[in-house]
């Protein structure tokens, strides 16, 4: 691999630095290091921690892959981002997006979700939890907006898209938008509003997404996705 970030290899899974190693040489990505790099010698404090800035990557391998869901950018507040969307420390009180993803499982699907943030445990099985900017400065929402993660992030929609039979859960205009090269004939596409207390009452609740993506996902012989963390995990 020749391309530092902050002088450290890219913390994901091998699968994915395969496919995306050349992304790292390019002038975007270059500027978006250099970026980066000046933040810290500012003494700017970046979530997530850089070692879980490709958290997604590491956890979800490019093969495991069979349902994507895609948020904007990291949580700006001390101890929430752990580098996976919507996802937040396990020790962190749970933000409300995440609150009305939870019920709205409930409802739909009747597990009982868990009494933490950590969906690491999504991620583990397939899901990927995946911004569309994977860094920001603390207290500024979108401050990292504009900076090359776009451009990075579409790539690894183009590298997904090419595959068959993933689903991709697009919530809100944003998210509906970067997804917005991805083929339905391909692949299972579920759209609704943000889960955000602004917007989930208009349409979010009541989707059924979850129990639709497990649907699909038996449909084509994947094995269903466990909403809910098991026991002692």
């Amino acid at each position: 691999m020749r391309f530092m970030t902050l002088n450290k290899l890219p913390n994901m899974d091998l699968s994915w630095l395969e496919v995306l190693e050349n992304e790292f040489t390019k002038p975007y990505m270059l500027n978006l290091r250099e970026f980066l790099i000046k933040e810290k010698v500012n003494k700017k404090t970046i979530f997530p921690s850089t070692e879980k800035t490709f958290a997604s990557l590491k956890m979800t391998p490019l093969n495991d892959v069979k349902l994507v869901i895609l948020g904007q950018d990291p949580y700006h507040g001390l101890g929430q981002a752990n580098g996976l969307a919507f996802s937040v420390e396990r020790q962190t009180k749970i933000p409300p997006s995440l609150m009305n993803i939870y019920k709205e499982i409930k409802e739909d699907t009747k597990q009982i979700p868990p009494n933490h943030g950590d969906l690491t445990f999504w991620a583990k099985q397939g899901v990927l939890l995946l911004n569309s900017v994977l860094t920001v400065e603390k207290g500024l929402a979108a401050s990292h907006a504009n900076k090359g993660w776009e451009v990075f992030t579409d790539k690894i929609i183009e590298i997904l898209n090419q595959k068959t039979n993933l689903v991709f859960l697009l919530w809100g205009s944003y998210a509906q938008k970067k997804g917005s090269i991805i083929e339905s004939t391909r692949h299972k596409i579920l759209h609704a509003p943000h889960p955000s207390p602004l917007s989930a009452h208009r349409g979010f609740f009541g989707s059924k997404h979850f129990s639709k993506a497990n649907d699909y996902l038996i449909m084509v012989g994947k094995t269903p996705i466990r909403w809910t963390e098991e026991e002692g995990n």
